[in-house]
């Protein structure tokens, strides 16, 4: 039986509360690393055959991986006319992930929005690196990544998490998922030495994981 509504924010408040305790020990004032190449467990893994390789905070620590995609992304775009809003792009993001997650047997419209989040996010750090750059012309990038070359690493971790969201189905929908995964996610912000922005578009690609 799911928790009530006040009860579950009485939960997510503490876990906030300790997000926000565990950042303030550490400097936050670097944006994130490039995520160092990681080998797929498998790509036929059924949700079952996932289920133990995977914690609610992984799900906290694979959306900073894909958030670190997003300085690249807007490194490829700034001073070009690619917008940051790619709806194409988008869109086939999203069939991707749907129809990974039904050959997981996970649910394809959740995990959409978790993605649509996730897309969400990524652009808020676009958008704000757009500005930073734009006021301040000596931190703009010098060179420009091939954005092919970084959507080959977003799909990678995107089928991550695909996988994750599905192994994890049956926690995000019980009431420790939102303690959970804030407090996987103050630690990520810790580990990972996020700014301000960077902090800010991780818990803005959250707020769907949780089912309950």
């Amino acid at each position: 039986m799911h928790n009530t509504t006040p009860t579950r924010r009485a939960l997510t408040t503490l876990a906030v509360a300790a997000a926000v305790a565990l950042g303030a020990t550490g400097t936050a004032v670097a944006a994130p690393q490039a995520p160092a190449a990681q080998a797929a467990t498998t790509t036929t893994a059924t949700a079952a055959d996932t289920y133990t390789l995977y914690s609610i905070a992984d799900l906290a620590d694979l959306a900073a991986q894909r958030l670190a995609t997003a300085d690249l992304v807007a490194a490829a775009k700034f001073g070009t006319s690619s917008p940051i809003d790619d709806p194409a792009r988008e869109q086939q993001v999203l069939d991707s992930v749907a129809a990974q997650a039904v050959q997981l047997g996970a649910d394809p419209d959740a995990v959409r929005k978790v993605f649509r989040d996730q897309i969400e996010a990524n652009k808020l750090v676009q958008r704000g690196l757009f500005q930073r750059w734009t006021d301040h012309p000596d931190e703009a990038p010098t060179t420009r990544p091939d954005l092919s070359v970084v959507r080959v690493e977003i799909n990678r971790i995107n089928t991550e998490l695909v996988k994750a969201l599905a192994a994890t189905a049956t926690d995000r929908s019980g009431y420790v998922c939102y303690p959970e995964l804030y407090i996987g996610a103050a630690q990520v912000r810790h580990e990972r030495h996020l700014d301000r922005l960077h902090t800010e578009a991780l818990f803005r690609a959250l707020p769907s994981v949780c089912e309950s």
